[in-house]
């Protein structure tokens, strides 16, 4: 008996030993499991692919460990198998190599963003109207005038801007450190002729107008004068400032009254007010200076001589002219006055023949004919004489081909030196421009009657 209650309380410490052991596991387990749910309440990340098929197989595993209750190995009091150990341990190696993300990972994240939404979001918007010319151009009126007010009027930007905009550029200039670093930073790169030009356009300062104010308004200066006041006093003026810019802006002041020698008429009290034309009427005409044109007056002397003589040729010419050069309408007749022998008519224009000789041909400066066939289209072909037209005492017309080129009459070609007779309605073509032959049959017809009767005496 004492044997036997020896192996029981043997047993009973070992089944109680192993209990408390597997309740020492599962304590640790909890604990493990609530420091991770903990962990992942506080940061949330996604989830790789080989984590979410780890905690799937987790999830079923305490589910079906939950239906089924406790392991039948560990309820009986014997100690777990080698299989199980090996399992036990494989699970316990395979834990710590799920990577937990450590808690301090995203502070720097949060601040980045925090930082980035503080940022004021005016600096890109202020860099991106104002220019570095822009901000020496403020940087040197303010200094000059110390007014942000008169920079607002006189100074020329490279966009408009409020007076608003320029006093928030000149405090973000002064106070600001990131807008001052990079407007100085743009303003070095600027190329040294832009940064002269932008010196040139700086606004004049109060003392520089007082001594500039000082020149009489009545004395003519010159740029001595100007460059002579430049090196009695460096101090004052800035150090851009030129001879011929004090010239510029001391013209200015005499122009609006502002020389100390001037002063400004008040305007008259009364209704009336003084206007243009009152003002004109009241200049006496014999006070102003007549300024003669030595050069102009000899050209217009020139050209009235050479339209004196143009019109005396034309008027000594006037009796020579033998042909009429009428457009040809639709509206024109074609019946003949009783001055009109014949008619050679074109596309364009109509010639009408009221001598008994014409010639034909391209007219020149030095060539001078009776038809002038570049009227009628392109005569660079055609001889400056071409031919002649006559009418015989029997009342037949001839042309005589004097030029070059073949004159065609009905499609047969007369060749220079070569004579052919004109009847009514013959087409004459001469370097491809085609004229129609009329007659006045009744004013030939009296023609021949008169010949007839001179002929028998």
């Amino acid at each position: 008996m004492d044997k036997d209650s020896q192996g029981l309380l043997d047993s009973s410490l070992m089944a109680s030993g192993t209990a408390s052991r597997s309740e020492d596991e599962e304590s640790l387990a909890g604990q493990k499991r609530a420091s991770s749910q903990a962990l992942g309440t506080f940061i949330k990340r996604k989830k790789f692919d080989d984590e979410l098929v780890e905690s799937s197989l987790a999830k079923s595993s305490t589910r079906a460990k939950g239906a089924s209750g406790v392991e039948p190995g560990r309820c009986s009091g014997s100690e777990p198998s080698s299989s199980e150990k090996k399992k036990s341990s494989a699970q316990v190696s395979k834990a710590p190599s799920t990577p937990v993300p450590p808690s301090p990972a995203p502070a720097p994240g949060l601040t980045k963003r925090v930082k980035k939404s503080k940022q004021p979001l005016q600096v890109t918007k202020d860099l991106g109207r104002w220019k570095p010319a822009d901000d020496l151009l403020l940087i040197n009126a303010v200094l000059q005038t110390n007014d942000l007010t008169s920079v607002h009027l006189g100074v020329k930007f490279s966009c408009r801007f409020t007076l608003r905009e320029v006093q928030e550029r000149w405090y973000a200039l002064l106070y600001d450190p990131v807008i001052s670093k990079l407007a100085c930073q743009a303003m070095r790169q600027l190329h040294p002729e832009a940064i002269a030009a932008i010196q040139s356009k700086a606004l004049f300062s109060k003392a520089e107008e007082q001594l500039l104010s000082k020149v009489g308004s009545t004395s003519q200066p010159t740029l001595e004068t100007f460059q002579d006041l430049l090196h009695r006093h460096p101090d004052a003026f800035y150090l851009a400032r030129t001879a011929k810019a004090l010239q510029a802006h001391w013209q200015l002041m005499k122009q609006y009254y502002l020389l100390e020698d001037q002063t400004v008429q008040p305007l008259p009290k009364g209704d009336q007010v003084l206007n243009f034309s009152d003002a004109e009427d009241l200049i006496d005409d014999s006070k102003l200076k007549d300024m003669r044109d030595e050069v102009l007056e000899h050209e217009l002397t020139v050209a009235d001589r050479r339209q004196k003589r143009e019109i005396r040729q034309l008027e000594q010419e006037l009796h020579k002219w033998q042909v009429l050069v009428d457009s040809i309408t639709g509206m024109s007749s074609p019946d003949f006055d009783n001055q009109t022998l014949a008619v050679l008519r074109g596309r364009m224009v109509r010639y009408l023949m009221r001598s008994r000789e014409i010639t034909l041909g391209r007219a020149t400066k030095d060539n001078q004919i009776d038809v002038d066939l570049s009227l009628e289209g392109p005569a660079w072909k055609i001889s400056r004489k071409q031919g002649v037209i006559k009418l015989k005492n029997n009342g037949d017309f001839f042309i005589a081909n004097e030029g070059r080129r073949p004159i065609y009459i009905d499609g047969r070609p007369v060749l220079c030196g070569s004579k052919w007779r004109l009847s009514n309605n013959s087409v004459v073509e001469i370097a491809s421009l085609r004229f129609v032959f009329l007659i006045n049959q009744d004013l030939i017809a009296l023609i021949r009657a008169e010949a007839a009767k001179i002929m028998p005496q």
